[in-house]
């Protein structure tokens, strides 16, 4: 795009190659450490603790319930192994034991993680069924009998959500139990099937009595999963690494919206980027993803994901980070915002009014973008500045054209790319941002 790319004093970036690919690209902000040595600042590393699944917590009261029903005893835990190799022996809860059907639940323990569904209770009840029950297809997964068994079947009940859209691992008008808990499940009830020496078939149901107001808190419904949460988890163990969580939800999202034939994307940081694209620029974000300080990692998956353009908005405050290479805008990994900004601005000015000190010792963005307003240089350096934000955002997605838009909550629109208002005019539908698409 012709765009040059300039770091920002290379030598005060700390940066480390992922696969060889250019070092820049993932750096660290660096902060001056004692001696003037200086150091990246990174997240101390401390001994957090794991916890188990969703998908494990579902099949150990599967199993522990197909246990009781066949054995006529009540059990008060249950162990199960996890594809991980990690043997999980939980505790139950509200167990109830019939003639013909079983329940009982296990808590969810997340460890460490920040996790919605932590401390919420997993219910699961076996009963009785025939092998060639009406309706078997519907809603209903089936695991044929090993040894020449009767099949078994699993579905879901309140609080657990059913696929509505295409992309993602379970098909849809099915219940959301991903590939591996449902395989822990089948396999944890035909254990406790073959230590009870029964060959009949046996009807599980999953359910999460909070699953559907705990729903509200996750990206399931934008996913096209309606009406609850997922049963997730493909070690059965919940490692305390929230970033790994969050990363993969943003590239999960892009891959839905790539997979229904999306070709442009929206990224925003968080809420005010959002807020701003509806308010002020009249967008959805159906058209959007929320990438937090993943701004490097969300652009990287949007190229792979193969989308072709890509609209970036976000507040100053945000974005001037990434000015610098910083693809991760997290303060823990430093915070070098008026010192970009200061490089940014230098070109503009003389300093015979002291302005790098006043741009340095500045409190916020806000109050920067002030002085700058006084002096009549805001447009020129935030001209300076979007360049940047767009040079290092194309080198993260792998050459897609980036559009950037940036703004703060006093000055509004701060600085745009030379392309963001036709691409804002195709999310919007106008005209040039038809004839842009038919381009």
């Amino acid at each position: 795009m012709g765009i040059p790319l300039r770091p920002v004093k290379r030598d005060r970036l700390c940066t480390e190659s992922i696969g060889g690919k250019e070092e820049i690209r993932f750096g660290y902000s660096v902060m001056p450490g004692k001696n003037g040595q200086e150091r990246c600042r990174k997240m101390e590393k401390q001994e957090l603790r794991s916890g188990f699944t969703t998908g494990t917590c579902a099949a150990v009261a599967a199993k522990a319930a197909a246990a009781m029903l066949l054995t006529g005893s009540e059990l008060q835990h249950m162990t199960l192994m996890t594809p991980k190799g990690r043997s999980a022996d939980l505790p139950l809860f509200h167990v109830v034991l019939r003639q013909q059907k079983a329940v009982c639940a296990v808590k969810k323990d997340a460890g460490d993680d920040p996790d919605v569904t932590h401390q919420a209770m997993v219910f699961a009840s076996v009963q009785y069924s025939d092998k060639n029950e009406e309706g078997q297809t519907v809603g209903i997964y089936r695991r044929d009998g090993e040894e020449g068994k009767d099949p078994l079947f699993l579905t879901a009940g309140e609080g657990i959500g059913w696929v509505t859209k295409p992309g993602l691992s379970c098909p849809v008008g099915m219940p959301a139990i991903n590939p591996v808990p449902r395989d822990m499940i089948f396999c944890g009830v035909e254990e406790a099937r073959k230590e009870a020496g029964f060959d009949g078939s046996l009807t599980i149901t999953i359910w999460m009595p909070e699953g559907k107001k705990l729903a509200e808190k996750t990206f399931n419904s934008r996913l096209g999963i309606e009406g609850g949460l997922s049963i997730l988890g493909t070690t059965g163990i919940v490692k305390p690494m929230s970033e790994e969580a969050l990363i993969a939800t943003i590239r999960l999202e892009l891959h839905m919206k790539a997979v229904s034939g999306k070709k442009q994307v929206i990224l925003v940081p968080g809420n005010y980027g959002e807020a701003f694209i509806q308010e002020t620029l009249g967008l959805d974000l159906k058209d959007g993803v929320i990438c937090s300080n993943f701004i490097g990692e969300a652009l990287q998956s949007a190229g792979e994901e193969g989308f072709h353009q890509i609209l970036f908005a976000g507040h100053i405050g945000k974005l001037i980070k990434t000015a610098g290479g910083v693809p991760n805008t997290h303060s823990k990994y430093g915070d070098r915002r008026m010192e970009i900004l200061w490089d940014c601005t230098a070109p503009f000015s003389e300093d015979g009014d002291g302005l790098k000190d006043k741009i340095l010792t500045a409190n916020t963005m806000e109050e920067a973008a002030g002085i700058l307003k006084s002096l009549g240089i805001l447009e020129p350096v935030m001209e300076e500045v979007v360049d940047r934000i767009q040079g290092y955002m194309t080198l993260w997605s792998g050459g897609r054209q980036v559009e950037v838009v940036t703004f703060s909550t006093m000055y509004g629109i701060l600085g745009m790319s030379r392309g963001a208002m036709e691409l804002i005019g195709l999310f919007s539908g106008t005209e040039s941002g038809r004839k842009e698409q038919e381009e």
